[in-house]
């Protein structure tokens, strides 16, 4: 098992965050991050590389791309085991992500606000995090991705035992649970605009 070596964190839910890249930092882990998930990491003492530094593309269209980039994705979902994709990352200056740590704009909250409109739901409908969050789970074999701060404990504790490394098995556990969150995460949506288009 390989040590984790590169993070990408990037959390609408920041229970518990701080504490594990603090945690992290320990294991000479490098941390890339976006936005306010930046700024309270690095007020918590953790360095942090700005994503768009990392890209060297800037975010834009009022942040709506952040993270859509191929030395984020290539990064996650090169496979460490074919030659053929580490010589395409080697050439393209894309080095490996393994650990993506991301939960999703609270859709659900959202349009559950008194007021909420149309154009505010579709505001919250996250793009990059699933994106991010499948691309991590696809490549389980190599990356660990976390949904839910309640899994930061364990993780941590898995990493001490295995030298800052995680299990296939734990790889796997987690990839699941990214499936279950996007589906239903996709579900809600498909629920509101369907009332919407039955309200019209």
């Amino acid at each position: 098992m390989k040590p984790i070596t590169r993070a990408l964190m990037s959390v609408t839910d920041k229970g518990g965050l701080l504490e594990f890249a603090q945690f992290l930092a320990q294991y000479q882990v490098e941390i890339l991050s976006t936005g306010g998930t930046a700024k309270m990491l690095r007020e918590g003492g953790v360095q942090v590389v700005e994503v768009s530094d990392f890209t060297g593309f800037p975010e834009m269209l009022d942040g709506r791309v952040k993270t859509l980039h191929p030395k984020i994705h290539g990064g996650i979902l090169g496979r460490r085991d074919l030659p053929s994709h580490v010589e395409q990352m080697a050439a393209q200056k894309i080095l490996p992500i393994d650990l993506v740590v991301v939960n999703l704009y609270q859709f659900e909250k959202t349009v559950a606000k008194p007021g909420c409109t149309l154009e505010d739901a579709i505001e919250n409908i996250d793009i990059g995090g699933p994106t991010l969050l499948r691309a991590a789970a696809k490549n389980y074999a190599a990356v660990t991705v976390v949904v839910d701060p309640g899994d930061y404990p364990q993780l941590m504790e898995e990493i001490k035992l295995n030298k800052g490394a995680t299990t296939p098995g734990t790889r796997f556990r987690l990839a699941k649970k990214v499936f279950k969150l996007t589906s239903e995460y996709d579900t809600a949506i498909f629920r509101y605009l369907e009332d919407k288009a039955l309200a019209c």
